[in-house]
């Protein structure tokens, strides 16, 4: 039963004893039954107002209770004239106000930090309680090559390749490194951060690579630099004395003379082949800025077959050529990407060996070029350190071939990848589109 209900049943019962009694008293005493009338109009009056000031206030409650559980914190009350019932509403107004100024501040810095975390160049992927991907900015989609609709409601450690056990394996307040087909290079934190109560966690990816090929590129210049200026120094005075000395090859004995000249042409030989080695590498460090013109890609690339047709042959190599569209014009630095793709090719007939298939495809949409190869695979480690300088799986590699491609590639601003396919075979691939 309310309060209200109670209040209306004792203002009944306590109207019907006086009803009562004035109708014994006007048979028995007149004025008395009069007096007795006059005094219930009286109480029937008050008990109407009363009965509006009481039940008022509780309109007012629930009034105010309703907006506040629906959230609406813009309804307010006018003062009624009643002290204790303006207090009332004095007291919720200014709740009101409070709760509005506050709910407005936390929509406006929630607001702001969504975008501030969907415009970070940092991938940042939120966590819920059970540990799975609740939200994904868009660096994090970009650098996890995902839609973020797909990475919703994955845990970190079930991420496909090298991200999974990576993240999977990292702690709060300890970044880890992670490199990707050797040339992406990631650093992922893990940080957590409390939500109604309860810690939730979040990890933070940042992208490292041009970071870190700038640093590296600064450092072999450096180091490329001093030597060659060294070397050639030397060797541009080594081999002036070793021409020199062949002037004195008709003064020896006859028997003596090839052995003197041999070891002559031997070592110009020597110094020659140094130099050109020195030489390389200062071409590596001093690659001008791409100068892009139109170019028949499908002309570049037949080109680039035809050099390399006749080791191919002898081999027992052979080319296929699958350029789908008419002529594929696009704007490149013609001479910088030949010499990168002609560098591709020529580790795809070296990872062949003998008896192969070297495929060369295009697509129009997105541009793009792949040379695959069904040699052997490349191993996961070889994988992580194919563009670092100086390293090569050859015997008598300069690990220059790969450094260059990838210098070229990132100059262009064109997206590459080394990687193994279904088909068991290895495609480098060139998306030739900023």
């Amino acid at each position: 039963m309310t309060l209200r209900l109670k209040f209306l049943l004792f203002v009944v019962l306590i109207h019907a004893v006086l009803i009562a009694l004035a109708a014994q008293l006007r048979t028995v005493n007149p004025v008395l039954f009069v007096a007795t009338e006059i005094l219930l109009l009286i109480s029937i009056v008050l008990t109407a107002q009363l009965y509006r000031g009481f039940v008022r206030p509780f309109q007012l409650i629930a009034a105010g209770t309703a907006a506040m559980r629906a959230q609406d914190f813009s309804l307010k009350f006018v003062p009624v004239g009643q002290r204790e019932m303006d207090q009332l509403i004095g007291v919720y107004n200014e709740m009101i106000t409070a709760l509005r100024r506050e709910r407005v501040s936390q929509h406006e810095k929630s607001v702001l930090l969504e975008r501030l975390i969907q415009a970070s160049p940092a991938g940042i992927l939120l966590l819920n309680f059970e540990g799975k991907i609740e939200s994904v900015n868009a660096a994090a989609a970009r650098f996890l090559t995902q839609p973020a609709a797909a990475l919703l409601g994955q845990a970190p450690a079930a991420l496909p390749g090298a991200w999974g056990p990576a993240l999977a394996a990292l702690a709060a307040g300890q970044p880890a490194t992670l490199r990707l087909s050797g040339l992406h290079t990631y650093r992922a934190t893990a940080a957590h951060f409390l939500d109604r109560g309860f810690s939730r966690r979040f990890l933070v990816l940042e992208e490292l690579t041009h970071e870190l090929i700038r640093q590296e590129k600064q450092a072999y210049e450096q180091l490329i630099r001093m030597m060659s200026h060294e070397i050639n120094n030397s060797i541009g005075a080594i081999n002036s004395i070793l021409h020199s000395f062949q002037h004195y090859a008709p003064q020896l004995t006859p028997a003596d003379q090839p052995d003197f000249s041999q070891a002559l042409e031997v070592s110009i030989a020597r110094n020659t082949q140094l130099a050109n080695f020195i030489a390389n590498f200062a071409h590596l460090v001093r690659l001008p800025p791409p100068a892009p013109r139109p170019t028949d890609l499908h002309a570049l690339l037949r080109g680039i077959a035809r050099l390399l047709q006749p080791q191919s042959a002898a081999r027992g190599i052979r080319w296929h050529l699958e350029f789908p569209t008419p002529p594929l014009v696009l704007d490149f630095d013609a001479p910088q990407l030949e010499q990168a793709l002609l560098n591709v090719a020529k580790n795809a007939l070296e990872a062949i060996g003998q008896n192969g298939n070297v495929w060369v495809r295009t697509t129009a949409e997105p541009p793009a070029v792949v040379i695959e190869n069904d040699g052997p695979g490349l191993t996961p480690a070889v994988r992580q350190r194919l563009f670092t300088p100086f390293f090569s799986t050859k015997r008598d590699g300069q690990g220059i071939g790969l450094t260059l491609v990838r210098d070229v590639l990132l100059a262009h601003g064109f997206a590459f990848e080394l990687a193994p396919t279904i088909r068991a075979t290895t495609a480098f691939t060139v998306w030739l589109r900023k």
